[in-house]
């Protein structure tokens, strides 16, 4: 029987699948932009800490889900091993590599939005641990992709509203815990006016287009989340309304129904299981901001369990999902 909690022995199962990959260096799809053929260099030589996982923010995410899983079962098996491992990478040296990357004139655009907001939604999590060396040791990596955003985010006239990295409410939704843990009043200003500049006058959203053939995210479900995230919940629930209204009809309904994911060893075609873990988790999320509806609130249950049982057997066995698909389930399973 499935479960729609995380416990200690998924826990575990997942760290292990994730300690097997966050040092794992090839396959490697570089976000790299050459500038002369000195730039030709492997993996651990132009990222010190976040090589493996097939992809810089797939590394950092899984770095995130060890952090988030050492915090919630500190007595599991994995733990000396998670520790052991972020006592090897989280060193000043290492973190200064990561820096100097991205002074790069070429690495002004590199991993944005997704891989910023992983870079903080981690440095979040490493700050509540218990060993805060290694959250202070990864300060001036956060100084630099907090900048980004705050330089960044002014001039993005237009929101992303693709189901793939490059979606901007997802960036806004992680950013918004760091900046919400951080203290960082000024960021979470910036983001939550951000998100009423690009989604505020959103309303009877269709769903149309999803799903895409490579989508990770529902673009419609993603901006609920982000607003419900960042506004007040009087404020969201009357935003929520007009932008979904038909809801209660279990419209649109293709938001409703898991996706069929038609060959998991197709990178592209095996984010469509992560599509179902990132709708489960917006679903969840969103129940628990409609507590005086209690039947829109099982609605949503009933259908983020549905996706759940979707995904969840998929989570390992191909390294196209493998290597990034357990922290979308843990986000899910802790909605």
């Amino acid at each position: 029987m499935t479960t729609h909690e995380l416990d200690q022995a998924t826990a575990e199962r997942f760290a292990r699948i994730a300690l097997g990959h966050v040092v794992r260096p090839y396959p490697n799809k570089p976000g790299h932009v050459l500038s002369g053929p000195g730039d030709a260099r492997p993996p651990q030589d132009l990222h010190p800490v976040f090589y493996g996982s097939y992809d810089w923010h797939s590394c950092v995410h899984g770095y995130w889900m060890l952090t988030r899983l050492l915090n919630r079962f500190p007595a599991m098996a994995a733990s000396t091993d998670i520790i052991a491992l972020f006592d090897t990478q989280f060193v000043s040296d290492k973190i200064a590599g990561e820096c100097l990357y991205l002074e790069a004139p070429t690495a002004g655009g590199f991993e944005r939005p997704y891989g910023w907001a992983w870079l903080l939604k981690l440095a979040s999590e490493l700050a509540v641990c218990r060993d805060k060396r290694w959250s202070e040791t990864l300060r001036p990596l956060v100084d630099v992709i907090v900048r980004r955003f705050v330089e960044f985010l002014p001039l993005a006239t237009y929101p992303v509203r693709v189901g793939t990295h490059f979606n901007t409410a997802f960036a806004l939704r992680l950013a918004a815990d760091y900046a919400e843990g951080d203290g960082d009043g000024a960021l979470l200003t910036l983001l939550r006016d951000t998100a009423l500049r690009w989604y505020g006058a959103d309303e009877d959203c269709p769903a149309w287009g999803e799903p895409s053939g490579d989508d990770f995210l529902s673009s419609t479900l993603i901006e609920a989340e982000c607003m419900r995230r960042l506004l007040a919940v009087e404020d969201f629930l009357n935003w929520f309304d007009r932008f979904l209204p038909d809801i209660a009809q279990s419209m649109p309904d293709i938001l409703f129904q898991p996706v069929t994911v038609s060959d998991r060893s197709d990178g592209k075609i095996a984010h469509l299981d992560g599509l179902n873990l990132s709708r489960a988790w917006c679903w969840r999320s969103l129940a628990g901001a409609l507590v005086a509806d209690n039947r829109l609130q099982s609605q949503f249950e009933t259908a983020a369990i549905r996706h759940l049982d979707a995904a969840l057997p998929h989570v390992a066995g191909d390294y196209m999902g493998e290597h990034w698909l357990a922290s979308f389930a843990v986000l899910a399973l802790e909605a």
